[in-house]
């Protein structure tokens, strides 16, 4: 018979029972009733990257997709299966969030496969996926001197999921409105800053 306390999850659930549960049961009651997340967030699956814990958000405060290097693929309505695509349309069409962000991160494995090419054992889902940041991944990395690649060809993933959320026509239609804004950003681990991205060259950091 398995010790379930050497579980983490289950020692983590534990704890949370006992000492979070209590305080926020009615937060939790009235969150079954329905969500009004005000922001959808696309990240990174990225352990050490979690929006919920970087925004100091609630339950019910965000609506979070989570991929391989905060990638989002462009509109193709064709019968297929985008589980990113999904996940956007239930969230700007369905729960009406005010503001998209796109959050990248330091040391992004799935942005320095773009770089130097995927692993031999992730061929099958993996390579196929970080394919479409490919191109303009390495053009930047081109462009930009060693010491900068890492973080400007993470910031260029960052822009490039911007722009295939505006090939999104109801997307794209919200931002023009007035009713949706887009937002890209990038949090540095080590350093716990998340640094938007503006009108200058490079992301800034947030004050």
């Amino acid at each position: 018979m398995s010790d379930d306390s050497l579980d983490p999850l289950i020692s983590g659930y534990r704890r949370f029972r006992a000492d979070l549960w209590p305080a926020a049961r009615a937060e939790y009651e009235a969150l079954a009733a329905g969500q009004t997340p005000h922001t959808l967030i696309v990240a990174c699956s990225d352990s050490r990257a979690d929006p919920a814990l970087i925004f100091d958000a609630a339950p019910g405060q965000l609506f979070v997709v989570r991929n391989v290097a905060n990638l989002v693929p462009p509109y193709e309505p064709d019968g297929q299966l985008h589980g990113v695509s999904a996940a956007l349309e239930f969230g700007v069409k369905v729960l009406n969030v005010s503001r998209i962000v796109v959050m990248g991160h330091a040391h992004c494995g799935g942005v320095a496969a773009m770089r130097d090419g995927a692993p031999d054992t992730v061929k099958d889902f993996v390579a196929p996926w970080i394919a479409q940041g490919t191109p303009v991944v390495r053009r930047v990395a081109e462009a930009v001197t060693p010491a900068e690649v890492e973080q400007a060809s993470e910031e260029a993933v960052v822009r490039l999921s911007l722009d295939n959320l505006r090939t999104f026509p109801w997307i794209a239609e919200r931002e023009t409105a007035g009713t949706l804004t887009l937002t890209g950003l990038h949090f540095g681990i080590a350093e716990g800053m998340l640094r938007a991205l503006t009108s200058a060259p490079r992301f800034e950091p947030l004050s």
